[in-house]
């Protein structure tokens, strides 16, 4: 299953930390948190990821290209600045960057990768955050969710399930989903503290492009508002309820979280050796 990570961001409430370099590259331990989430998601067998750029799309591009050659183990002949790389040590990642626009809305940069997603489902998060989500689990929650579909009189599906969403419990600031079981009902700008919200980790049918939410997309469409908020309202969005760890980074503070957990040992996202 390929992992789509939007990457396009500006993050501007991080202040200084993306005044040149976009949000998934702010570092976290040393380390861009886009690579603190492929990591996590590489320990699980996903290693096939499409990332949609957009603001500064050239340094996501630039760490790839020198990732891929300062990870590996080489020989260097001085003399004839020949380079032979050795046997591979870095992870078996196959990376596809995709610029998606400067100002594209995250419904938008999804559309343009249409290409690239219409054989199979895919997963999708966002880059500027980290959980512990087993995403096996959330497959098997995603599978159930599809076998719910609802038929009228006539044998029609009238309700099947494109999308199931993570669900977490982050801080309040979040705007809250509104669950009955499984299925998502209603995106909501307001929450209670007890409230569950969108914390990415959305799998997608290849359908989803097909539908009348998707297809109406514009480079301002939002994800959430725009087209999952649209699938509530037919029916056709699940949820999986993730108890566990999950943290965003969009302010410094959430940043300082991170850079403790991870500086203590103590991020739950770092389950790889």
């Amino acid at each position: 299953m390929k992992v789509v990570i939007l990457a396009g961001g500006i993050g501007s409430r991080l202040g200084d930390d993306t005044a040149e370099r976009p949000k998934p590259m702010v570092e976290i331990g040393g380390r861009p948190i886009l690579w603190h989430i492929m990591k996590h998601l590489s320990h699980q067998g996903f290693n096939e990821f499409i990332i949609a750029l957009g603001y500064r799309s050239e340094m996501i591009k630039r760490y790839f290209i020198d990732y891929a050659q300062v990870s590996r183990d080489m020989s260097i002949n001085i003399p004839d600045s020949e380079i032979r790389y050795l046997y591979s040590n870095s992870e078996a990642w196959k990376v596809d960057l995709v610029d998606t626009g400067m100002t594209s809305n995250t419904a938008w940069r999804l559309k343009l990768l249409a290409e690239h997603l219409r054989d199979d489902r895919f997963l999708l998060t966002y880059g500027d955050g980290v959980s512990d989500v087993d995403v096996a689990k959330l497959l098997v929650e995603h599978r159930s969710a599809g076998a719910k579909a609802t038929y009228n009189k006539a044998g029609q599906c009238v309700s099947s399930s494109l999308a199931t969403v993570t669900a977490v419990h982050p801080p309040a600031r979040y705007g809250a989903l509104r669950l009955a079981g499984s299925r998502v009902q209603e995106f909501a700008e307001k929450r209670s503290d007890e409230a569950w919200v969108n914390g990415g980790y959305i799998i997608f049918e290849p359908s989803i492009f097909h539908h009348q939410a998707m297809l109406e997309a514009k480079v301002d469409t939002d994800l959430s508002s725009g087209v999952l908020a649209r699938l509530a309202e037919k029916g056709q969005l699940s949820a999986y309820r993730h108890e566990g760890f999950w943290q965003g980074m969009d302010t410094a503070r959430d940043k300082r979280i991170l850079e403790e957990m991870w500086a203590n040992g103590t991020a739950p996202w770092r389950v790889w050796e």
